[in-house]
């Protein structure tokens, strides 16, 4: 897709380790790129992976998502995400924990920061705790290291993969199969 479609739309999320968040993105319909990175922290200049994961940058590991808006829209996209991790944990995903993992939604546009409160509005009611997802404006985006990307898709035989991310991809076939490309 050219890059000035008007079609074309960008989301960032993060959802615990970006191996997981970005393998979920990747299967769906519509999206045409995901990066995996990191954004939303102080650190000066460009930070590392060791750096995140020490958690004294304020980073979060996140997903940059390309996607065509007329197969998919910003609204699924965000439920999907809400639906396929737990927004209702603090700085964790599993056994991934420290505030590199946090739940949030970062928004390029006013009227993306409408939708994504109005879709964390309407998940509210379908968990029995309180929703802790952030919602930011997007910072400036770090692309990960080149060993990050793609990460599922070049290592579906290594343990993470097979405990953590699989049982996702499930759920997301069982849930959302008329999304899947």
């Amino acid at each position: 897709m050219p890059m000035d479609s008007p079609n074309k739309e960008v989301a960032t999320v993060g959802g615990g380790c970006f191996w997981c968040t970005e393998a979920v993105f990747q299967a769906l319909k519509g999206v045409e790129k995901v990066v995996s990175g990191y954004t939303g922290g102080n650190a000066p200049g460009r930070p590392t992976y060791r750096e995140i994961c020490s958690g004294l940058t304020g980073h979060a590991e996140v997903v940059q998502i390309t996607f065509d808006n007329s197969k998919i829209s910003y609204e699924d996209l965000l439920t999907i995400f809400m639906t396929t991790h737990d927004p209702t944990t603090l700085n964790r995903q599993g056994a991934d924990v420290g505030t590199q993992y946090r739940s949030v939604i970062y928004y390029h546009t006013a009227e993306q920061k409408t939708k994504a409160a109005q879709i964390l509005s309407e998940m509210a009611p379908y968990y029995n705790a309180p929703i802790v997802t952030e919602l930011s404006a997007l910072g400036t985006f770090y692309e990960a290291e080149e060993y990050h990307q793609d990460y599922y898709k070049n290592n579906t035989s290594q343990g993470y993969c097979q405990v953590v991310i699989n049982p996702k991809l499930a759920k997301l076939r069982s849930l959302y199969a008329d999304k899947l490309a």
